[in-house]
């Protein structure tokens, strides 16, 4: 039996891109012969650390983002609209306390990524279709609520978030993703396709069990 080949994802929550790949990927998780590793960064670590410029800082790239992401919402099939002011919500107000409570959820669920991945979508959903806060204590306790925690949970969940232990966590996996050159990915640059041929599998297009049923 081949071994399965293990697919690191850095992502965060702030980038609309990084939710239209988390998408996929957890799609394709039970489609190739892998073993998915969600890994929550902070995406302005990762700018800093690079010296690279976020689209929605070079006014001609957000005029296109604008465009593109409306193009692969559709494409990808996943509900995703600007959010009405998106430099506010992404530059002004940012991911930190959202990825520290992503990262704080891995820590406390420990075997497997099930509520990392149902959070980490609700938080997409708030910022990226419901045009709504993620910064808030409230907030993140409303996207946990809706991926299934419980208050208890939830109330465990925010205090670690806030402690040293997480901050150095979310550190380190920000910086893991400098050291691969991570900087910002853009889905529709073939990167599913040659991550299909690197490994061996096929890609099936956006939405790959629509796909194998019309083979």
């Amino acid at each position: 039996m081949t071994s399965r080949k293990v697919v690191e994802l850095f992502y965060d929550v702030v980038s609309p891109y990084s939710w239209l790949g988390f998408e996929v990927m957890c799609r394709y998780r039970n489609v190739w012969n892998i073993e998915l590793k969600l890994r929550p960064a902070f995406l302005g670590g990762i700018m800093q650390g690079s010296g690279n410029k976020p689209p929605g800082l070079v006014p001609n790239k957000f005029l296109y983002m604008t465009k593109d992401l409306n193009r692969l919402a559709e494409y990808f099939d996943v509900p995703l609209q600007a959010p009405s002011d998106p430099f506010e919500a992404m530059f002004k107000k940012g991911s930190l306390s959202a990825m520290r409570f992503v990262a704080a959820v891995q820590e406390k669920e420990k075997a497997g990524d099930k509520q990392v991945e149902q959070v980490s979508r609700e938080l997409w959903r708030r910022i990226w279709s419901e045009d709504k806060d993620i910064t808030e204590p409230a907030s993140l306790a409303e996207a946990a609520k809706k991926a299934g925690l419980s208050d208890s949970e939830i109330e465990d969940v925010l205090e670690l978030s806030t402690s040293k232990e997480i901050k150095d966590k979310l550190k380190d996996t920000t910086e893991k993703a400098l050291d691969f050159g991570v900087s910002v990915w853009l889905p529709h640059d073939g990167v599913f396709e040659l991550m299909a041929h690197c490994i061996g599998e096929k890609w099936l297009g956006p939405e790959p069990d629509k796909s194998a049923a019309k083979l």
